[in-house]
């Protein structure tokens, strides 16, 4: 039987959060990938191209897993209700609830995160108790049927991940070896705790501005 993976979008999505697991999931023998939004109008990523969704949130399958991805368009998308209400129906009878960066943003919204352990993005962790959430540490975070990842290339790993925990670390495994999934940066410094300080100086402050804003979408929700 297909194992349908439903990839909501909303515009200024972070194209590699849902492209790198997709890639991986597509893998998968049995795993069909729904990649879905309201229509199916192309979808501008904030890469400078746009996708065109397969499926539209009328005539989505239902979802064995949700896999929703983050971007710059998380601070609209947590107050679109057609979206919201979306992701909460897909929810309702899926399996596995997941997301990538500040997609936990969105399961938020819709109410799946309290009471929950959670991780997201780096820059945007202190907004995850104005869902409800804990924060707890490590790029791959599951509690449950929730699996949550941090910011856009753990998407990959999260995507190994649950691969590995539904069908099997062999195939896993074997999707890793197939992708050539061996990452060798040039640099290390992908996380703060690694960055180096005039590095993590300069970046800094995007990232407060865009936690404000966040957490100002947050409270526009929740009032």
């Amino acid at each position: 039987m297909a194992f349908n993976i439903v990839i909501p979008l909303f515009p200024g999505v972070t194209q590699l959060d849902f492209t790198g697991p997709a890639q991986m999931f597509a893998q998968v023998p049995d795993a069909t990938i729904c990649v879905v939004a309201a229509s199916k109008t192309p979808i501008q990523t904030d890469s400078g191209f746009s996708v065109v969704p397969g499926y539209e949130f009328a005539n989505c399958p239902s979802a064995d897993m949700i896999c929703i991805p983050g971007g710059p368009g998380v601070f609209e998308a947590i107050n679109d209700e057609t979206l919201v209400d979306f992701v909460a129906r897909q929810c309702e009878g899926a399996q596995y609830l997941t997301s990538v960066c500040t997609g936990a943003f969105i399961l938020g919204a819709a109410g799946y995160l309290e009471g929950r352990h959670a991780t997201t993005h780096w820059g945007y962790t202190d907004a995850l108790e104005n869902c409800g959430a804990t924060l707890a540490a490590g790029r791959i975070v599951v509690d449950g049927n929730l699996i949550t990842a941090g910011g856009v290339t753990s998407g990959i790993d999260f995507s190994l991940a649950v691969i590995a925990r539904i069908w099997g670390e062999t195939l896993a495994k074997s999707i890793q070896l197939r992708m050539e999934y061996n990452p060798a940066p040039p640099f290390p410094g992908g996380h703060p705790s690694s960055a180096e300080p005039e590095i993590l100086k300069g970046v800094q402050p995007f990232y407060d501005r865009a936690l404000a804003k966040v957490l100002a979408a947050l409270s526009e929700r929740n009032r």
